[in-house]
């Protein structure tokens, strides 16, 4: 799937992966970095659940989206942390990997 997300006056298009079921779960966990891919995670309503990154052994962009795919907030999530959160409610969740294919999407969204 291709998603457009608007950061600031910036829109980015983005190949993704949708996430359902047990994926939202595991995201990017036991992946490798090279071969991950981006990943979308949907929510019925606005919410604030808190995601982690144990088993992910690489970085990643985490991009939490509302309904209208406008960024609330980003962060780099380093590997094993038990706890990230987002104070604002979102409707998405985009985890993007740090590794070569998405060196300039991550660069896109890193400008300040």
């Amino acid at each position: 799937m291709r998603i457009g997300l608007k950061h600031g006056k910036k829109k980015i298009n983005l190949d993704i992966k949708v996430c359902n079921g047990f994926e939202k779960f595991s995201g990017l966990m036991f992946n490798k970095k090279e071969s991950a891919k981006a990943l979308l995670f949907n929510f019925k309503k606005p919410t604030k659940i808190k995601i982690h990154s144990l088993f992910v052994f690489f970085p990643f962009i985490a991009i939490w989206l509302d309904h209208k795919n406008e960024v609330v907030d980003l962060k780099i999530v380093k590997s094993f942390n038990f706890s990230v959160s987002q104070s604002k409610p979102f409707c998405k969740l985009v985890e993007i990997p740090i590794n070569k294919k998405y060196k300039k999407i991550v660069e896109l969204f890193l400008k300040k």
